[in-house]
């Protein structure tokens, strides 16, 4: 490794670290939501919106956030995406209703966006070409990571109260947005002339790579939430166990995509086609799925499947990431084009948990897999769209 790799690695982890702050927001509401319900005198129906506000947010605002950052800057954005996300939690902690706490809710799913749309163009700027797809590995593992270790500090809900909870969790994101603008340095001034908006939109609307990126994500989305958001309730009926051993069992089994991101970003370093990883990825799912419902698999073996199906799950964001400087419009569009993959990722988000539940509620869990089979079938001809990118540039194994 050269000492230009090497010193580019603080900065990379300061940038990794800023999602995992980032995705403990998307984290604390899940957790925090049966003392809020309480608190606040809450149904669960309009409780649950506390949850479904992110990925809504990020379902219309994806790439209009995108374009932002192309225009303003990675480095601006991703710090107004903390410290936005700071002031909406604070902001939560006062809340004495649901309609000022939801308010409170888009305002971090706001900055959420901004920070995570900010973070892969800041890694793309930041790792050297050598350690570009390794670098970007560890940027996917963001939210695994920030959702397991959000899970683990639960108990301090009952110490702090869940208002307390938010405070600091408002408190650690002004930290680190203080810490990123004193330690992230401020971007060379690039001398070319401005862009019109309306060119950029064009550009970006009309370009097939945004699209089949935006595809991709909404595709695995949906997959993985319509698994893993029925998932502790499945567990706990299907091994028997209580709710919240349930629990613990999806988090394990959800770090796994982590260990997924890692191993991909070795693939991508050593010159595997991210096409051929995205087609290993949704053939795993869609037979692990298979197997994870069936009622002919013992119990032991169907939790196995689920910590196979979360890392192979793990291939896809980071293809994903990796892909997007090469399949964007042109260089002043990659944060536009990683805008349209989040854009697409939210829409799974919020369809696939949603139909795979009313599916359930209709014919029984053997259906979701059927979904999964469905939507990873319908992904194939995306990948095969990936695949056709310049072989030459990418170095292809």
């Amino acid at each position: 490794m050269s000492a230009a790799d090497r010193s580019a690695w603080p900065m990379i982890i300061l940038i990794v670290g800023a999602g995992v702050v980032a995705a403990f927001q998307v984290g604390k509401a899940p957790i925090g939501l049966p003392a809020v319900q309480e608190d606040l005198r809450l149904g669960l129906a309009t409780a649950s919106w506390l949850i479904s506000a992110f990925a809504i947010i990020g379902a219309v605002a994806g790439a209009p956030v995108g374009l932002a950052v192309d225009r303003i800057g990675a480095r601006r954005m991703a710090l107004l995406g903390l410290l936005f996300m700071g002031a909406g939690s604070a902001l939560g902690a006062l809340a004495s209703s649901a309609s000022t706490l939801l308010a409170t809710r888009v305002i971090e799913g706001v900055g959420f966006l901004t920070l995570v749309v900010a973070g892969p163009a800041l890694v793309t700027s930041t790792a050297p070409a050598p350690i570009r797809g390794r670098a970007m590995a560890l940027w996917a593992t963001f939210m695994p990571a920030g959702l397991t270790i959000v899970m683990l500090a639960a108990p301090l809900l009952t110490l702090l109260t869940w208002r307390g909870f938010w405070l600091l969790n408002a408190l650690l994101l002004l930290a680190y947005a203080f810490l990123s603008a004193w330690r992230l340095p401020s971007p060379a001034r690039l001398a070319h002339a401005p862009r019109s908006i309306r060119q950029d939109i064009v550009e970006a609307f009309v370009a097939p790579g945004p699209w089949v990126l935006a595809g991709l994500f909404a595709a695995f989305s949906a997959v993985f939430f319509a698994v893993f958001g029925l998932l502790p309730s499945y567990l706990s009926t299907r091994l028997g166990v209580a709710s919240e051993v349930a629990s613990m069992l999806s988090a394990i089994a959800v770090a796994a995509s982590a260990a997924g991101n890692l191993v991909c970003g070795q693939l991508l370093a050593h010159g595997y086609h991210p096409g051929r990883l995205i087609f290993v990825s949704f053939t795993t799912m869609a037979l692990c799925s298979v197997g994870i419902f069936s009622d002919f698999i013992p119990g032991g073996a169907a939790y196995a499947l689920c910590v196979l199906f979360s890392f192979a799950s793990g291939l896809v964001p980071v293809v994903i990431f990796d892909s997007a400087p090469h399949r964007a419009p042109g260089a002043d569009l990659v944060g536009v084009t990683i805008g349209f993959a989040m854009q697409g990722n939210n829409v799974g988000l919020v369809l696939g948990p949603a139909v795979a539940g009313a599916l359930v509620a209709s014919f029984g869990w053997g259906v979701v897999s059927v979904t999964v089979v469905a939507i990873s079938v319908a992904a194939a001809p995306l990948a095969l769209a990936l695949r056709r990118t310049n072989a030459v540039e990418r170095g292809v194994a």
